[in-house]
């Protein structure tokens, strides 16, 4: 059986021969550039610099020899550009505050603020712009500046103004896609996901100001959200005819929706809200193309995901098993066979960076127990593996994943 058919009967609610594998298919589901380094020693593999292909989450671009060597079944489908505005090309050399040596876009610009010595990252590597990301001295990862602060002074764009800056997806980006789902498909088995992640309903101003919005400007919303959904729908046409059949799954939103210990909003106002606009767009991508569609959300989510379901969304991520309400045996036995699990196969908060590898081997083995039966589970840490994780814990899980994942489970 091929990667493609055994991931495309996983999220159909079937049993292939084994349980698929994901490692890097998705920027939720990656590994961080310098652990991925430390990965490819461990395994004996070359010493060919990790390429940070997502700055933001400083995630590595997973090669072949890894694939292949942790029984991965998925191969991402990325635009050309990613976070801060900066194209995934020209590759060059860059050291991290660890001493890991990597390859970074070439416009990646970062200059270092004399007062405190951290690293700034302007947009498109444009450095008369103002910085966008921070990374802090010492640090691993670049937080986007001024991103959740609420602005004492901050006045929402009218609607028509800002329907005016919302573009569709451009020439550039389509050409780079076609080529690269062309190639993925025709000359590769793996099951392609499309990083496409334009249809996240994204807010104006900062977090707390938009957090603010949803009570007070319900229209307001509702009108930004159409606005959004229209883009999203011109971009998707475009999409769609550019990648054609090459294309499995693509990835709608790659927003958060819960915390640690519940929903970041009630479920009642995510189902006024937010469900009418995600469902426009999951009926669109059902309606026109056989891609399935997957939909990231961090935390708990027991109570959206009834709401999810509504939506038509067919994949979930990260699986996030020690927040609230997310028991592994409760979501199988109540979401089982309405929506398929991509994650959730060991924790990366614990186990993952602070086990041993035998406590790793028996956490992957319990998920798969759980997950695996009737289809609808593909093998993923939940969400990226960090910084810091020992390579040894790494091979364990996903040769554990590949060993334990054998149907009929037992």
């Amino acid at each position: 059986m091929t990667s493609r058919e055994r991931v495309l009967k996983a999220v159909n609610h079937e049993e292939a021969d084994r349980v698929p594998i994901d490692l890097g298919g998705t920027l939720m589901s990656g590994i961080m550039a310098s652990a991925y380094g430390r990965l490819k020693k461990h395994l004996g593999l070359d010493a060919k610099p990790p390429r940070v292909y997502e700055l933001y989450q400083m995630l590595a671009e997973v090669e072949e020899p890894v694939l292949k060597r942790l029984h991965c079944d998925v191969a991402p489908l990325d635009p050309l550009t990613g976070f801060f505005e900066i194209k995934r090309e020209r590759w060059k050399p860059w050291l991290l505050f660890d001493g890991t040596v990597v390859e970074a876009p070439g416009d990646f610009r970062a200059t270092v603020d004399p007062a405190t010595g951290d690293l700034l990252l302007p947009p498109g590597g444009d450095t008369t712009r103002p910085p966008m990301g921070r990374m802090p001295k010492g640090g691993f990862y670049f937080d986007m500046i001024g991103s959740t602060q609420a602005a004492t002074d901050f006045k929402p764009p009218a609607v028509e103004d800002y329907k005016r800056g919302l573009k569709p997806i451009s020439d550039e980006e389509l050409d780079h896609l076609r080529k690269r789902a062309e190639h993925l498909h025709h000359h590769t088995d793996y099951a392609v996901l499309g990083g496409w992640w334009g249809g996240g309903l994204g807010g104006v101003g900062t977090f707390a100001d938009w957090m603010c919005l949803l009570v007070t400007e319900k229209a307001y919303v509702h009108d930004i959200f159409a606005a959004q959904v229209e883009n999203a729908v011109r971009s998707l046409e475009r999409y769609s005819q550019a990648v054609g059949d090459d294309v499995d799954i693509l990835g709608v939103s790659g927003h958060d929706f819960g915390t640690q210990k519940g929903e970041l909003l009630s479920p009642a106002l995510f189902a006024e809200l937010y469900a009418p606009h995600f469902k426009r767009i999951n009926d669109w991508i059902h309606q026109h193309t056989r891609m399935k569609t997957f939909f990231h959300c961090c935390g708990s989510m027991w109570n959206l995901l009834p709401i999810f379901v509504e939506m038509g969304v067919d994949i979930v991520n990260p699986v996030q098993c020690s927040a609230a309400n997310m028991d592994p045996r409760r979501l199988k036995e109540r979401f089982g066979k309405q929506i398929a699990f991509w994650g959730g196969g060991v924790d990366t908060q614990k186990t993952l960076p602070f086990g041993t590898p035998d406590e790793v081997r028996a956490e992957v083995a319990e998920r798969i127990r759980v997950f695996a039966p009737g289809g609808g589970f593909v093998f993923n840490a939940v969400h990226n593996i960090q910084h810091g994780t020992p390579p040894e814990n790494i091979v364990a899980a996903y040769d554990a994943a590949a060993e334990r994942g054998v149907y009929p489970i037992q």
